[in-house]
């Protein structure tokens, strides 16, 4: 098991907590950076979190979407910002935890460079194919890909995201070769699936699971450790066979380091309000991910704990990007 949902949970059990505000704060929008495109996970949940939070608040918000390096670039501009409480950002495992390993030189220092606020949700992967190509199932595909070994592509969203090595252990436990066709961020992938130009694709469920309802991809199996209720007739990869891959990824809010501490509690107990509001969590729960909340402490822990974590699957993986 890579994350555990005992480890989720008990980052989300220290929560919601603060004394001190900051009075004169914010004195103009806050610009909040998604390092990946419009219209994957990361994006659709900065937008609907924020957009709660500008309810209860009538803080602005202004979504920046800075893609590229697997989140890299993202991150990194706001580790570089002034620590004012005016920019921050959404990372996720693959450049918090992932990153650190996969990359010869990172430009930031998730641990060091970043001031975690809170953990805002996680989600498990899905395994699609298009609904024009012949698998059916999940046997199908591991079927054709031994026929055909490193014949049948699978896409993601990019070198060394979750859903990447997600797919690099599936490959090791299935005894079977994909051809890895990395994107610049999810949507351009979805594309790509929906078209038939690429067989498989693997990505979190809140990018995926509009175009699985709408009927334009076919869900082939889950990574997380129980059945979705979004999705009740998908099976789990482990009741398929592969018991050790148990995967989720995680979302959650930074600032740059060294952001006064009464901004980030502040931050913290707005984003953590918004998260147990009942009309965000359905939509999120719709949206296939699970909401969370947590301390500035706690994720700070959590991201301290996945790094080796990952790092094992990315030395493992062979994975290295230069």
């Amino acid at each position: 098991m890579l994350i555990s949902r005992r480890l989720l949970l008990a980052v989300a059990a220290g929560t919601l907590t603060t004394t001190a505000f900051a009075q004169a704060w914010p004195q103009k929008p806050i610009r909040l950076v998604v390092p990946f495109p419009p219209g994957g996970g990361t994006d659709t949940i900065a937008r609907e979190i924020s957009h709660q939070v500008t309810q209860a608040t009538g803080w602005v918000f202004v979504i920046d979407n800075k893609p590229g390096a697997g989140g890299n670039i993202g991150v990194d501009n706001v580790a570089k910002s002034a620590p004012d409480g005016h920019s921050l950002v959404v990372g996720q495992t693959s450049n918090l935890a992932i990153n650190p390993t996969l990359y010869a030189k990172l430009p930031y220092d998730p641990t060091k460079d970043l001031a975690p606020v809170t953990l805002l949700a996680s989600a498990p992967m899905l395994l699609v194919t298009g609904t024009g190509t012949p698998y059916k199932s999940m046997a199908d595909a591991i079927k054709d890909a031994k026929a055909r070994p490193s014949s049948v592509n699978f896409a993601s969203a990019g070198n060394g995201t979750v859903a990447h090595l997600a797919g690099e252990l599936l490959q090791k436990a299935a005894r079977v070769k994909f051809q890895h066709v990395p994107y610049r961020g999810a949507a351009a992938a979805s594309t790509d699936v929906i078209g038939n130009r690429v067989e498989l694709y693997m990505s979190s469920v809140p990018t995926l699971l509009g175009h699985i309802r709408s009927e334009k991809l076919r869900p082939l199996a889950i990574t997380s450790s129980k059945r979705s209720e979004d999705l009740p007739d998908v099976p789990t990869l482990a009741e398929l066979g592969y018991k050790d891959i148990n995967v989720d990824t995680w979302f959650g809010l930074l600032a740059p380091a060294g952001t006064p501490k009464d901004i980030v509690d502040k931050l913290n107990a707005e984003f953590n309000k918004a998260l147990q509001n009942p009309q965000l969590r359905k939509k999120l729960n719709n949206e296939g991910a699970e909401p969370f909340g947590s301390t500035p402490e706690k994720f700070a822990a959590l991201i301290k704990e996945e790094i080796p974590r990952w790092g094992l699957v990315v030395k493992e993986s062979g994975a290295r990007i230069d």
